[in-house]
């Protein structure tokens, strides 16, 4: 990726930590998603009033948009221990049975892209979350039997950027299901502020709403953004970010006024003058810019198309007539034709 100031995913450990440090601790305090806030709210208070576990939740979005931060809300609603790993890690049926068998009651069990987890141990977390038993092999041979152990009543909290990649029978056994929206400019302002509130930064409304714009509909940008302007704002401001500054800054980085960084420009140039506009395929449009298949679908197209600049047809890829004028061009007189 050739600019990761867009990137969905954490860069290092220090922006996790950074992270980490801007997370909100309660529903109260997650700005956005108000639908499955709600929603959230009574089945915790449900939950709690029955004294029983919650029931396993599945969280499907880009990255960046929260899925981590509500497991981790749900750990503090609850009342209860989270233990967190992803699906590359659990390699093996052993791996998954230690994390299982060390649970308490009640605790919860978060899997960040549970859609790349081995379908081995797929098949074995099956009867954990339905029974709360796991099936476990012993010996080899003729001589091999299967022993059933007993675990705690935990809940599951899977996240995943790639709902389509799950098995029908993993997803079915999840009770609470949720999508996560792209935030709008005013949840994305809120959340600015409260950001730079914590960081303790100096900053006028102009600045918020520049940044808010620019943060393609996702939290961890926004949050990445502010930080990276708070840095321009200390040399050249004083440290008082306003919105010429912000301007500034964000332009220096090449996002521009609608959050398209340099790939997405590339990317939508790319079709516009070697494809006519398309429709083409997306495997075609990775090798044309140079990048990979997974990430153009997972990183730039999915706000590209919320932003109206794309559109995917049973032909292709195509430019709309927002992204010509967006880039300066004049749209084909057939370009609405293509979209059919």
């Amino acid at each position: 990726m050739e600019n990761e100031i867009i990137t969905q995913e954490p860069i290092d450990v220090e922006e996790k930590n950074f992270e980490n440090s801007l997370r909100p601790q309660t529903l109260e305090e997650f700005i956005g998603q108000d639908k499955l806030k709600a929603n959230l709210k009574v089945f915790i208070e449900a939950a709690k009033k029955r004294g029983q576990a919650l029931d396993h939740c599945l969280f499907y979005a880009p990255p960046g948009l929260g899925k981590t931060t509500l497991a981790n809300i749900i750990s503090r609603e609850m009342g209860s221990n989270l233990r967190s790993t992803s699906g590359p890690v659990l390699e093996r049926v052993g791996d998954l049975a230690a994390i299982l068998t060390n649970l308490c009651e009640g605790d919860i069990f978060f899997i960040d892209e549970i859609h790349r987890m081995n379908h081995l141990v797929e098949e074995a977390l099956y009867p954990a979350m339905e029974d709360f038993e796991l099936d476990i092999i012993i010996g080899q041979g003729p001589s091999a039997k299967t022993i059933k152990l007993p675990v705690p009543r935990f809940t599951l909290v899977g996240a995943t950027t790639r709902a389509g990649l799950l098995s029908s029978p993993l997803r079915d056994r999840f009770g609470i299901v949720s999508h996560l929206e792209f935030y709008n400019d005013t949840e994305l302002a809120a959340i600015i502020k409260r950001s730079a509130s914590i960081l303790k930064v100096e900053i006028q409304a102009g600045g918020i709403t520049e940044i808010a714009k620019r943060s393609r509909g996702t939290p961890r940008i926004a949050n990445r953004l502010l930080k990276r302007v708070r840095d321009f704002a200390e040399v050249k401001n004083n440290g008082l970010i306003t919105q010429e500054l912000a301007s500034k800054s964000l332009d220096s980085l090449e996002v521009d006024t609608a959050g398209l960084d340099m790939m997405d420009r590339r990317i939508l140039k790319a079709i516009i003058e070697k494809f006519s506009g398309g429709p083409v395929g997306v495997d075609t449009i990775a090798v044309s810019v140079s990048e990979e298949v997974d990430t153009v679908t997972d990183v730039y197209e999915p706000y590209l198309i919320k932003a109206g600049f794309l559109a995917r047809t049973p032909r292709g890829r195509v430019v709309t007539a927002n992204a010509y004028k967006h880039l300066g061009l004049n749209p084909p007189q057939n370009s609405q034709e293509k979209l059919l």
